[in-house]
């Protein structure tokens, strides 16, 4: 073990024992960190200087969580109050391994996630449940149609963390994007996962999926957005709803971004759900009744040493996608690159006959459960290239 990583974790024993909590949760912050003094460097989580990705995962590895059968309105979203400084040092360096720390304030995701532009807090309702949202309006808005990018988040996560994570904001501002981020209720699934895996979260105009698309359509309506930009992206369980909203509303979403998730179909239970994470998907094909005979351009990125969900499902959800369009009668070329201070990674990019690209796939060597070129203020992210978000964001533009 490190001396100084040990020196850190010594001292902050001595100070758990004295009582003095709140300067240990501190000092173990500072040594996961990498140093012993001054301020944490950032307020969210994965602040380790070595690779992320034994870190978030961790902190994902109850990607399935059974949903309860009750939904409340949530009129906030954040992480919740004061629990770490009341638990000790033990479970401290737990919590601040796995994911955001339960005694954070709000307002430090929020501020990592503001950008010049407003940053509005929503609420939607239909007949299928509520769910609040986060909005980002970029400052260049001056009631003229500009794209909007949903973006949906992981387990444990928030709107506030993982645009703060996903650096999408400030992507946005600069290439004149809203930016609406969903808000997964912990009452709807006890970890904030979307219910990507069970049938009647997979079909149009029921469940989950109607509660994002009514939510889409309610922002396009209100900002004037133009309405053949729209896009859809996530993270993780995410990823797998952003796939099921790309399956289930074709005419509503122009292109699909997929980080480390799962194809549209891939499960339609818990257990079947478990075994497509490992690489062993008990379902193939579209869930009936979902909506789409044939695919819309579609992004994907996964880490080769992902082991929550297997680096499998991102071949898969680029195997289905051209399945449906028929193979697109056009070709598919592949290139090897390396990232500035980042990853290598394997990009294939398949066009249709016309020459378009529609299918592209990232895999990202070395890279594990995370969103890739990424701030670690925010959980799940690895900020080593290549940027997720920057190729989404032009991946979108150009299909539409």
């Amino acid at each position: 073990m490190d001396k100084a990583f040990l020196a850190g974790i010594t001292q902050a024993t001595a100070l758990t024992r004295a009582g003095r909590l709140a300067e240990a949760t501190a000092l173990i912050q500072r040594t996961l960190a990498g140093g012993s003094t001054g301020v944490p460097p950032f307020s969210g989580t994965s602040v380790r200087r070595e690779p992320a990705t034994d870190v978030v995962i961790e902190g994902e590895c109850s990607e399935v969580i059974e949903p309860t059968d009750n939904v409340q309105i949530e009129r906030s979203v954040g992480p919740a109050s004061d629990v770490a400084m009341r638990r000790g040092l033990k479970d401290s360096i737990r919590k601040w391994r796995r994911g955001p720390l339960a005694d954070e304030p709000r307002a430090a995701a929020e501020a990592a996630a503001r950008q010049p532009g407003e940053w509005i807090a929503g609420l939607y309702a239909n007949s299928a449940g509520e769910r609040a949202y986060k909005l980002y309006v970029p400052t260049s808005y001056t009631k003229q149609p500009l794209p909007l990018i949903v973006m949906l988040h992981g387990c444990n996560q928030t709107p506030d963390d993982f645009a703060a994570g996903t650096q999408m904001n400030a992507l946005a501002e600069d290439q004149k994007c809203f930016v609406l981020y969903p808000a997964q209720s912990n009452t709807a699934n006890h970890a904030r996962c979307w219910n990507w895996f069970r049938r009647e979260d997979q079909v149009r105009d029921r469940g989950e999926p109607s509660i994002v698309a009514g939510m889409t359509r309610e922002i396009l309506n209100r900002y004037g957005i133009d309405s053949r930009k729209v896009y859809v992206a996530g993270l993780s369980a995410g990823g797998a709803m952003a796939a099921v909203m790309g399956v289930t509303y074709p005419d509503l979403y122009a292109a699909v971004g997929i980080h480390s998730g799962l194809a549209c179909g891939s499960a339609h239970d818990l257990p079947s759900a478990l075994a497509a994470m490992k690489g062993m998907p008990a379902s193939t094909g579209r869930p009936s009744g979902a909506g789409a005979s044939h695919s819309i351009p579609t992004i994907v990125f996964h880490g080769d040493r992902d082991q929550t969900v297997h680096p499998r499902n991102g071949v898969d959800v680029i195997s289905k996608s051209a399945h449906l369009e028929g193979g697109h009668g056009g070709q598919a070329s592949t290139e090897r690159g390396q990232a500035l201070d980042g990853h290598s990674y394997t990009r294939t990019v398949h066009r249709d006959a016309a020459g378009r690209v529609v299918l592209e796939h990232w895999l990202v060597h070395g890279g594990g459960h995370a969103w890739f070129g990424g701030s670690r203020a925010g959980s799940y992210s690895d900020p080593r290239g290549p940027s997720a978000a920057a190729e989404m964001i032009r991946f979108f533009l150009q299909a539409s």
